[in-house]
């Protein structure tokens, strides 16, 4: 029977039973998760009378701001079943052969600790052997667990892996690629895509979300840090071009054999720069995680400060060529909106033989324009004839390109500048 374990027993064990956790498989492609088990377990163990709150957690986990209200916002509710969810798939699978089993009772944030075998359990004499029953005797049930244990992990195991085969074939492979000729190794997408798709982990593709105040129904606008210093602030929200843009981008490493890892900008941390490639989706107005680190010199996103313009957000070509302007911008608000302008860079990751990505317009069209150029053949073999030495392996560079929209839709996008870095 499992026993619920006291602290004073061996709390390094507790400490390394969460360690192999956050090292698992089940939580590799989460932060936010990783982060909460952590902070639970810390807290269970240094504080195991104390009250765990969603208030507390909110704000120091996931540095919610002070007027966080649990009634209304469901968020820590949401993230701790998932997290259940995670330690049930872990211990189903990889974690079956564990020592000792975490579980997040409902109703509650303090961890339990449950042993799968007593403490101590005392040596069965030869003649209490004799007379207990068959599945008391010790050699033969622990054979016979073991056995089963590892029928049904490997049976869940090959059911999961099943499905993700189905899942896989029944994809709808992009443009220029087949379903039945698997990933595509060569080719123009992947000489393009190869610095991060030959890389051992899977990208991180960071979409904007930016801080709004304000609810849907009431009327929403940017959070002013300044200003809104009591609002209530809502940071869960995307444009609808960063959602087909990840589609756009996921269907493409799926053609060529690789999968990516998505996570929201306000959840980005530089640990996730640490030997990590990097994609960002989103202009640095919404994606604000591109603050954090070395971004663009040629083509850079400023706020108009004058004129008729003022406050609209540009691109700002730093070093104009002939024929080209100081600074770009999308159709005014007060029209329809039929012309963006974004950004597609190939820059030095944080780590060393990293790489990041930007594509970034000045709207959410322009954005998911900037996306779709780049997970088209075509239009990725013309960027890259543009690039010196790019035709056998990609060299960082930037680009400028148009974008031209109807009803909310990139019907068309043109390739305006190029600069090698």
């Amino acid at each position: 029977m499992a026993v619920t374990r006291t602290l004073a027993e061996d709390p390094a064990q507790l400490f390394q039973q969460i360690e192999r956790l956050t090292k698992s498989h089940s939580l590799r492609g989460s932060e936010s998760l990783r982060k909460l088990l952590e902070y639970l377990a810390r807290q269970s163990m240094e504080h195991p009378e104390a009250p765990l709150k969603e208030y507390q957690i909110a704000t120091e986990v996931y540095g919610r701001h002070a007027n966080f209200d649990p009634q209304s916002d469901s968020t820590i509710r949401v993230q701790a079943g998932r997290l259940r969810m995670k330690l049930a798939e872990y211990y189903a699978t990889e974690g079956a052969s564990d020592p000792i089993v975490v579980k997040i009772p409902k109703g509650s944030y303090h961890l339990v600790f449950e042993s799968k075998q007593s403490p101590s359990t005392p040596e069965a004499s030869p003649a209490s052997e004799a007379t207990a029953p068959l599945d008391e005797v010790g050699p033969v049930s622990v054979r016979w667990r073991v056995a089963v244990s590892i029928f049904v992990a490997g049976l869940m195991v090959a059911v999961i892996v099943l499905a993700s085969l189905l899942w896989a074939h029944k994809r709808v492979p992009v443009a220029g690629t087949s379903a039945a000729a698997g990933p595509v190794m060569s080719g123009p997408l992947a000489e393009f895509w190869r610095p991060f798709t030959s890389a051992k982990e899977e990208p991180w593709v960071i979409f904007s979300n930016a801080a709004f105040v304000g609810r849907p129904e009431t009327g929403m606008r940017y959070l002013n840090s300044r200003k809104d210093t009591t609002t209530r602030v809502y940071d869960h929200y995307t444009g609808v071009g960063e959602v087909l843009a990840v589609h756009a981008l996921d269907d493409v490493f799926n053609s060529l054999g690789r999968t990516l890892r998505v996570k929201r900008g306000s959840l980005f941390s530089l640990d996730d720069a640490n030997n990590t490639n990097l994609i960002f989706v989103g202009s640095p107005s919404e994606n604000l995680s591109l603050h954090d680190i070395p971004g663009t010199q040629e083509f850079v996103f400023e706020r108009v400060a004058s004129g008729a313009r003022k406050g609209d957000l540009a691109i700002v070509n730093q070093h104009p060529k002939t024929g080209e302007s100081a600074r770009y911008l999308a159709s005014p608000s007060t029209a329809s909106l039929i012309e963006d302008y974004a950004v597609i860079a190939m820059l030095p990751g944080v780590s060393p033989d990293k790489f990041m990505m930007i594509l970034a317009g000045t709207t959410t069209f322009g954005t998911q324009g900037a996306v779709e150029f780049v997970c088209r053949p075509d239009s990725v073999q013309k960027l890259m004839h543009e690039i010196p030495g790019s035709t056998t392996a990609m060299k960082p560079f930037e680009a400028l390109v148009r974008i031209k929209i109807a009803r909310g839709v990139p019907l068309d996008t043109e390739l305006i500048a190029v600069r090698p870095r």
